[in-house]
């Protein structure tokens, strides 16, 4: 396929080193300011060697790589609330050429489900979002194979950075500031963290599986949301005496979508260390289903657009 990626970070520029082994040309590349684009492959080499020394892709405008020569847009900006823009905007125009789109951005599945669905409706095109919940994990293809009316509730760990500083907080008894400023050294958090600690990042990727499952269109405002901020130490040691563990849950079933600290088995599948997810997916038929691997990175969630792409061409 041809590729158009808007995105020029960690996991634009991961899609663009791990393309051509998939099979696809990349014929266009954006960043927030600048484009590159060729109808015969865009030089993959030149575009991130200019990125890391100038902080551009190339000489064209965004626009021009929206209008460009692609069979799918994968859009890879910075996830965006309230009304998902840019990247809806994205969505759009690629839908209303027909074109199909594969998302790593959350904003447009979680904020305006609904708009998205019904301009798919209209359109030649798909939109497919494996990459924006777990990572490198398969979460949709398994609730595809399994079907969404077969699944009853979806649970885990699905923030990598809130899961390090609690795996830390526990592991070396450290206060939460403490842990925070470790993963902030070593680049698992960001200098605000507030997205990731503060529990919406996982809030985000449960409203994408309750729309999944319920076809409610959920937005974040209809999620319960507790962050780990508040956790002290203390709390932690108390949770090991009894054998548990706290870990950051989000959960979606029959009463709505919720993300909150929650004790669970120190022995148990929930209770993933370091940056690793997990999600727990309970069916009708086949029990509860648990998959975990890396939730975060570039090439990680990369491979997961690249599993969407497969299926665009199955």
């Amino acid at each position: 396929m041809k590729l158009a990626v808007v995105g020029a970070g960690a996991v634009g520029q991961a899609v663009l080193e791990l393309a051509d082994g998939y099979g696809h040309t990349v014929t266009a590349v954006a960043d927030s300011s600048t484009g590159a684009l060729d109808p015969a492959g865009i030089d993959i080499d030149s575009v991130l060697t200019q990125k890391h020394t100038d902080g551009t892709v190339g000489s064209q405008t965004l626009d021009a790589v929206l209008e460009g020569e692609y069979d799918a847009l994968i859009e890879a900006t910075p996830t965006t609330i309230g009304n998902a823009e840019p990247a809806f905007g994205h969505v759009q125009r690629a839908l209303g050429r027909d074109r199909d789109v594969v998302l790593a951005n959350k904003g447009p599945v979680a904020q305006r489900y609904e708009d998205v669905r019904a301009l798919e409706r209209e359109s030649d095109g798909t939109v497919r979002f494996e990459a924006t919940v777990g990572g490198a994990i398969p979460v949709f293809s398994t609730i595809e194979d399994v079907g969404p009316g077969n699944v009853t509730a979806v649970r885990g760990v699905l923030n990598g950075t809130a899961n390090f500083i609690l795996s830390r907080m526990t592991a070396e008894g450290v206060a939460y500031e403490h842990a925070l400023a470790e993963a902030q050294d070593i680049g698992v958090a960001e200098a605000d963290p507030s997205f990731d600690v503060d529990g919406t990042d996982a809030a985000l990727k449960c409203v994408i599986l309750g729309n999944v499952l319920t076809d409610a269109a959920y937005t974040l405002d209809d999620a319960e949301v507790m962050g780990i901020r508040d956790i002290p130490a203390s709390a932690l040691e108390l949770a090991q005496d009894d054998g548990s563990t706290i870990r950051l849950i989000g959960e979606v079933d029959g009463e709505g979508v919720r993300v909150r600290p929650r004790l669970v088995d120190e022995h148990g599948t929930l209770a993933v260390s370091g940056t690793q997810n997990i999600v727990q997916v309970e069916t009708t038929h086949a029990g509860r289903l648990n998959i975990s691997g890396r939730g975060a990175g570039g090439r990680e969630t990369a491979t997961a657009i690249m599993s969407d792409l497969r299926a665009l061409e199955s």
